[in-house]
């Protein structure tokens, strides 16, 4: 169970990692400025920094975690409590990307924790 548990917050936490880390890049990168091959290169120059290299293998070890999960525990439990990467990535995006979160965004996240505290008891 514990081993469950530890995995499981692992999974979630390279995920929020990894989406994070790659909207930090995207955001940094800006608009692409045209359509031509010299703009188009520039632009893939600016998008690929470090972040985006640093969110690459976190998301992927997500997935590979998500495989294991699901090799030990019921399908509709790791599904359903892998929606908690929800609440930690507006946690992370409101404090690490500052972004502004609405009342009605709050509220639905509190929905998805009832939700996943429903099936987990089950």
């Amino acid at each position: 169970m514990i081993r469950s548990v530890l995995i499981f917050l692992l999974f979630i936490l390279s995920g929020t990692g990894g989406e994070i880390a790659i909207a930090y890049g995207i955001k940094a990168t800006g608009e692409l400025e045209g359509l031509s091959p010299k703009q188009l290169l520039i632009f893939l120059g600016r998008a690929l920094r470090v972040s985006f290299w640093v969110g690459i293998p976190r998301l992927a070890l997500s997935f590979y975690l998500l495989l294991l999960l699901l090799s030990w525990k019921p399908v509709s439990l790791v599904i359903a409590a892998s929606a908690l990467t929800y609440v930690f990535g507006t946690l992370a995006a409101k404090y690490i990307l500052g972004e502004q979160i609405s009342p009605q965004r709050w509220a639905g996240l509190e929905l998805v924790c009832a939700g996943v505290d429903l099936i987990a008891v089950s």
